[in-house]
């Protein structure tokens, strides 16, 4: 598959996730094609990392800290509550498929495997919170050093 399908397929693919779980939890209709946007490219960063072979915790880390900091830009921009960009756009991030396998390795009594698909779904989850503490973090210095900027054009 040539690699230009492949981008395409990913981004069309989470921005349509993303958009139909937007749609699932009743979003408003302004705010449906950012959340959608701000799904797929916090994917497309996830994906991007992936294939650089970056790992799975980096590339979530980075990935929800794009979505955070668009979510912010969006809920500024659109003068709407940051959770309404942020909560969808983490749809195609979160480990749905190792939290599956530990409550199926669970069930078939295999308590070893069970405890380790556990723990990377903790670590993923893990990286996903410091992914948007840290995109927090840099709104909060972007915001600051605006503000200083501001002050000094005043005097």
């Amino acid at each position: 598959m040539p690699y230009w399908l492949e981008i395409v397929i990913n981004l069309s693919f989470s921005f349509l996730a993303t958009l139909g779980f937007a749609i699932t939890i009743n979003l408003p209709r302004p705010a449906l094609i950012a959340s959608g946007c701000s799904g797929a490219l916090g994917w497309m960063t996830y994906w991007f990392l992936m294939q650089l072979g970056a790992g799975r915790v980096i590339s979530n880390l980075f990935g929800a800290m794009l979505i955070g900091i668009i979510g912010i830009f969006f809920a500024r921009w659109k003068k709407m509550p940051i959770i309404l960009f942020n909560i969808p756009g983490i749809v195609p991030l979160v480990p749905g498929v190792p939290a599956y396998m530990a409550v199926r390795a669970m069930a078939l009594g295999q308590l070893d495997e069970a405890l380790s698909f556990l723990l990377r779904v903790a670590i993923i989850c893990g990286a996903i919170a410091i992914g948007f503490m840290l995109a927090q973090l840099v709104s909060e210095i972007i915001s600051s050093m605006t503000r200083r900027l501001r002050k000094q054009r005043e005097l």
